[in-house]
């Protein structure tokens, strides 16, 4: 699987903070069923030393430190962009940023519920040349209340989006896991990738254990291996396969039990 969205070099932002915790998160993507991530630090106003020299130096080190301890993973180069950030930023360090040096920058969604300025941000930026894949809109609340403004952004603005895949288990709470399910439902999931900050359970950098807990695990091959390498490609989406039957969302107490 390839994992576009993971907090995987160390001491550049929350993720990990020393390179033995960066391959303590490495070793569990590959136990999980991973083969290639995209290092996606935050590059916002709460991390301005982020840039993209940062990223490609901790890409290099890292890369270097897995293949002397034999784990068998790629690392890629890529950021996750704060949306008000993202327009301050030259076209230059965007295209550094892009996801695996491809068309693409993850963007992410903002924790606020005000949704007025998203659309004219990502027009923008896509009107400066760069395609935008959406990071964990499922988590956002400006979307929660504007359903509309995401299906549109997807329909008519062709923008991607990477879903959490622990979004579907409940992990942030029903309001999400909710939302994640009627966005597959509603063929608005592309991506699912981790978010993974380490390698503890509070946010594992795994995606095809989660979605078969989940009950989509059919799904892990299109989502996390056919679409992100189409993004990384810059090549036209392959076509998904059909939608399974909404298996039930898990109650309160198996919530209770895996937390």
């Amino acid at each position: 699987m390839i994992d576009l969205h993971c907090h995987v070099l160390p001491g550049v932002d929350d993720g990990p903070q020393t390179l033995d915790e960066t391959l303590e998160l490495c070793r569990a993507a590959v136990a999980a069923g991973t083969t290639t991530v995209v290092a996606t630090p935050h590059v916002s106003w709460d991390w301005p030393g982020v840039t993209s020299h940062v990223v490609r130096e901790g890409v290099e080190r890292v890369n270097a430190t897995l293949r002397d301890e034999g784990i068998a993973l790629d690392v890629l180069p890529g950021a996750e962009i704060d949306m008000v950030r993202a327009g301050d930023l030259t076209d230059d360090e965007l295209v550094a940023l892009r996801l695996g040096g491809g068309p693409y920058l993850l963007i992410e969604c903002p924790f606020s519920p005000a949704a007025g300025g998203i659309e004219p941000l990502l027009t923008r930026l896509g009107e400066r040349g760069h395609r935008i894949v959406l990071a964990h809109p499922e988590r956002s609340p400006a979307f929660h209340g504007h359903f509309a403004l995401l299906q549109s952004l997807v329909a008519e603005q062709g923008v991607l989006t990477s879903v959490t895949a622990s979004s579907f288990n409940g992990r942030f709470g029903s309001t999400v896991e909710r939302f994640a399910r009627r966005m597959l439902a509603d063929d608005l999931v592309h991506d699912i990738a981790s978010d993974g900050h380490g390698a503890d359970m509070g946010r594992p950098p795994s995606i095809g254990p989660e979605l078969a807990e989940a009950g989509f695990g059919e799904r892990a091959d299109w989502h996390a291996r056919a679409v992100p390498r189409a993004i990384l490609d810059g090549t036209e989406l392959p076509p998904a396969p059909p939608l399974p039957e909404p298996p039930p969302r898990r109650g309160l107490l198996a919530r209770l039990r895996r937390a």
